[in-house]
């Protein structure tokens, strides 16, 4: 905090007086120099708009013919397999315990 004297209003127009002084030593271009510069900077935002359009499309096209985007769909039919070779496992395995239920007391009973 360099100058700090006087209240709040007398740093607040020391402030404003500072920015109006230092704008007047500021180099101002001329309306040539405005417009080419403003020429080259939208020719360049254009470049890179092209330039990143290409880019990103190159990259979609590259990504669909390897199959990146592919949805897998489960059919119905791919369904009802898979839901009777479950009930098979279940009634296989039911049909397991129940057999070794049968032996263990057919044991039980002749021992």
């Amino acid at each position: 905090m360099a100058d700090n004297k006087g209240n709040i209003f007398q740093r607040i127009a020391k402030g404003f007086t500072d920015v109006i002084a230092e704008l007047k030593r500021v180099t101002w271009p001329t309306k040539d120099k405005l417009a080419k510069t403003s020429a080259v900077v939208l020719l360049v935002i254009a470049f890179f708009a092209v330039y990143l359009t290409i880019i990103g499309s190159g990259g979609r096209w590259v990504l669909d013919k390897i199959g990146f985007y592919n949805i897998v769909e489960t059919t119905a039919a791919s369904t009802e397999a898979s839901e009777t070779t479950a009930a098979a496992e279940t009634t296989a395995a039911s049909e397991t315990a129940a057999s070794e239920t049968t032996a263990a007391t057919t044991e039980s009973s002749a021992g």
